[in-house]
């Protein structure tokens, strides 16, 4: 991102906002000066985002006329009291709100040049996936903008099916959600059977640390991962054949069913509140 871009962020103290804000300032893809962050009230920022060169504002409008890309990172329930209009003023308005469609964007933004994405507090640390899906009013110059923002924060695709964008929501907005369950699930085994919780929790965090990397890293697939293991038919091949004649993939779908159906709930309670 070029330097003399401006960056705003309107919730940019919340836990989403802030992590986009300090992911943004540690890669260096943003200045200091160059980045504004609104709230409802000047709450004090932490880490990188408390630069006294950072701005700070209340007004979600004073934010927009500033700035030349600027992410909503409200709760989706607050889309409604935005109070912004970008029609005169030519930045790109980029939401990551749950359930907020392209076209919700549009009527609450006054622009036709809105992305809606999904990103997740892992892009303080510069490990959030954030996909997003554009407006016909988006430029290629425009594209590459949304790039560099978000590949500051970690890594990034372009989906050319809105709907993607609750799936995702679903998928890699819960950061760590639904992976947590499942260690937690490991957790609770190990100290059933009489481990120390010191210990399970230590060995459990140190297994889900390594596997990340390693899936992350690695040029095999969470599938070739699997199939190497039962191939080699030791004791974790056991487990997991045992775990795939049973319902879990089943109520893993049904987990993400639901969370995809609340991700459309907002989207519906949002078009209700400004129909």
């Amino acid at each position: 991102m070029q330097d003399n871009l401006c960056l705003g962020i309107i919730g940019g103290a919340g836990h989403l906002g802030g992590a986009i804000a300090q992911g943004v300032l540690r890669n260096g893809a943003v200045l200091p000066e160059n980045l504004w962050l609104s709230s409802r009230t000047l709450a004090a920022s932490h880490g990188l985002a408390a630069d006294p060169k950072v701005h700070r504002t209340t007004s979600n409008q004073t934010l927009i006329e500033h700035c030349d890309i600027v992410i909503v990172a409200v709760p989706p329930h607050l889309a409604n009291s935005l109070a912004i209009n970008a029609s005169e003023t030519g930045c790109l308005i980029i939401s990551v709100m749950a359930g907020v469609t392209v076209t919700q964007l549009q009527q609450l933004s006054a622009t036709e040049r809105v992305v809606r994405a999904m990103s997740s507090p892992a892009a303080e640390t510069g490990l959030a996936y954030s996909p997003w899906f554009s407006s016909e009013a988006i430029t290629d110059t425009d594209r590459l903008k949304i790039r560099r923002v978000f590949e500051a924060i970690g890594q990034t695709d372009e989906v050319f099916d809105e709907s993607h964008i609750d799936q995702f929501t679903a998928l890699i907005g819960p950061v760590p959600g639904f992976v947590a369950y499942y260690a937690d699930c490991m957790v609770n085994y190990a100290i059933d059977q009489g481990i120390d919780s010191n210990v399970a929790e230590r060995a459990i965090r140190q297994l889900f640390k390594a596997s990340g990397v390693m899936l992350a890293d690695l040029d095999l697939s969470p599938r070739a991962h699997v199939d190497a293991m039962i191939d080699y038919d030791g004791t974790t091949a056991a487990g997991l054949k045992c775990m795939q004649a049973s319902r879990l993939s089943a109520s893993i779908d049904q987990g993400l069913t639901a969370a995809v159906e609340a991700t459309r709930k907002m989207s519906e309670s949002l078009g209700d509140s400004t129909s």
